[in-house]
């Protein structure tokens, strides 16, 4: 799942001792002063490792499944997570450097956060509607018309709004296909961007690998994670509880009175709720799993209860007394189950849980105990509202004093594909191919805690960024840059100045500025094909990496 590479700048800065990102920084401009791509990543590699060690330590005190040998890179990149972050940190400069020009406005900051990447439009209708106004609109997202988008998905994936019943016959491969081509478009091409970002938080929060449900994911997709993405927690939650994908993925259809499995019990509580350190015991969670004995599926995955495989006996959970019934009480037995999923939705505990990792999310690594606190608050007094939640989350005092956050593979991918804005075919060679090159293959995590959400897990890879935004900026069938939106004032000021504007909203950093420039300057007369590697350049540089 996860791709590494050795590169010579990782290996130069892995040398025992170590090598100060300043110091990696400054030998790369050396070398950059005879312009070539392969010089201008090696900057990009060191620049976005210096940017790195001011950015968070909250991600390096987390341990990490590995399943490959760690790259060089990687393993400066924790080391440097694991120093103090900088106070005045900026992905734009060297570490230790003012920067004169960084992403200041308080109003961007905010599109990064609630988008999966700025574009002009965007910025321009954020500065229309003004900070609460952009925000509210984005909160608001069923007034949002988005009829372009919808109508390329349910052209071009008409399985989406098919049944169990019909999808239980389809190739397992199409039906994949299908559901992540168009998770990709909607989240990279939607209006309803926030919808999204919260489409694919949610989708990590209740994590399930389709390989070990099949089309039931899709199912899932569709009725459980974006039919309540902004709604109120306890409904999603609820849903979840009730969802045939969820039930086959940790296994409670096969949870029953004489043969128990713990595994929805534990982490419906660990992952979904109250979270690893929210007041359960190991008896709980086995008295939990007996509450939820007969929860399973009929016919080709449909919700039932079972009474044939229910304990009616009595339980304890958390406090919560559940009395013995009689074996004949049938499907009253199921209410057990739902008055637990009632108590961990408005537990204390969940509210906090659920306030860290949304903060974490859609701000920064390391929430204060006062935000954290806050957002918690909110959650109880709304009864879960998602969308007040987020509103909180996103006030202006909040998104002004947050630390940058680095883009997973993912997150770079669609914001690649906004920035360029390419005329669309299909999506299916970056889907299938480039997710998984990146490191980030959708609906393919395998635990049930969904794909990470802090730096260091993401910090390789840097080739691979650099290599999609080459495939991205180059004609092709399925996505066609136009070029000539760049090269209007075809000088390399000019080329520049546009990469700025469609890439970073009119805020690239200055030091980038340069280094384009100087880039471009190498021609005489500049060639689409070099206004093309300056695009995918600018994709590639440290800069773009962080929200």
């Amino acid at each position: 799942m996860r791709h590494t590479t050795t590169d010579p700048v990782g290996d130069e800065m892995a040398d025992e001792g170590g090598v100060s990102a300043v110091t990696a920084c400054a030998t790369a401009e050396r070398e950059f002063e005879r312009p070539s791509r392969r010089r201008f990543f090696a900057l990009g590699v060191s620049m976005a490792a210096a940017s790195v060690a001011g950015a968070s330590t909250a991600a390096a005190q987390q341990t990490t499944k590995q399943t490959t040998k760690p790259s060089a890179a990687r393993d400066m990149v924790k080391r440097l997570l694991q120093r103090a972050p900088s106070t005045d940190f900026d992905p734009f400069s060297r570490q230790g450097r003012v920067s004169s020009k960084t992403w200041d406005s308080t109003l961007t900051k905010l599109v990064r956060r609630v988008t999966n990447g700025v574009t002009e439009d965007e910025l321009k209708l954020a500065q229309t509607l003004g900070y609460n106004g952009y925000l509210n609109y984005q909160l608001g997202f069923n007034k949002i018309e988005d009829g372009t988008t919808q109508t390329f998905v349910s052209q071009n994936y008409p399985l989406l709004t098919q049944s169990v019943e019909e999808l239980y016959n389809i190739d397992q491969g199409m039906v994949v296909r299908q559901l992540t081509e168009a998770s990709v478009y909607r989240a990279a091409f939607s209006k309803r961007q926030l919808y999204e970002r919260m489409v694919e938080f949610w989708s990590d929060h209740f994590n399930i690998a389709f390989p070990q449900v099949n089309y039931l994911k899709l199912i899932d997709d569709r009725e459980v994670i974006r039919r309540h993405a902004l709604g109120r927690f306890p409904e999603l939650l609820k849903a979840s509880a009730h969802s045939p994908a969820m039930l086959e993925y940790l296994d409670n259809t096969r949870n029953r009175q004489r043969t128990l499995n713990e595994n929805y019990a534990r982490e419906v509580m660990e992952l979904h709720t109250v979270g690893a350190d929210g007041g359960y015991s190991q008896a709980d969670v086995r008295e939990l799993a007996r509450v939820f004995t007969g929860w399973t599926l009929t016919g080709r995955g449909n919700f039932t209860f079972d009474p044939n495989n229910h304990d009616f006996n009595a339980k304890t959970v958390m406090g919560q007394v559940f009395p013995a019934m009689p074996a004949g009480a049938g499907a009253a037995g199921k209410s057990e189950g739902d008055r637990m999923i009632d108590f961990l939705a408005t537990h204390p505990n969940t509210a906090t849980f659920l306030a860290r990792k949304m903060l974490q999310w859609l701000l920064q690594y390391e929430p204060t105990t006062a935000q954290v606190a806050a957002v918690a608050t909110v959650y109880t007094r709304t009864q879960g509202d998602i969308a007040a939640m987020v509103r909180a989350i996103l006030s202006p005092a909040n998104v002004a004093a947050a630390a940058p956050k680095l883009k997973r593979p993912y997150t770079f991918m669609l914001s690649s594909l906004r920035a360029v804005k390419p005329v669309v075919t299909k999506v299916s060679t970056i889907s299938d191919r480039y997710l998984r090159l990146l490191g980030q293959p959708m609906f393919y995590w395998d635990p049930p805690d969904g794909y990470p959400d802090h730096a260091d897990y993401w910090a390789g890879g840097l080739l691979q960024r650099w290599n999609f935004a080459a495939y991205l900026t180059t004609t092709s069938g399925e996505l066609t840059m136009d070029i000539n939106r760049f090269v209007a004032v075809n000088t390399p000021e000019g080329i520049t100045a546009a990469i700025s504007k469609e890439l970073f909203g009119g805020e690239m950093p200055d030091r980038l500025k340069g280094q384009l420039t100087t880039y471009l300057a190498a021609q005489s007369t500049i060639s689409q094909t070099r206004a093309r590697e300056a695009v995918a350049l600018a994709l590639s540089s440290s800069a773009f990496q962080w929200i």
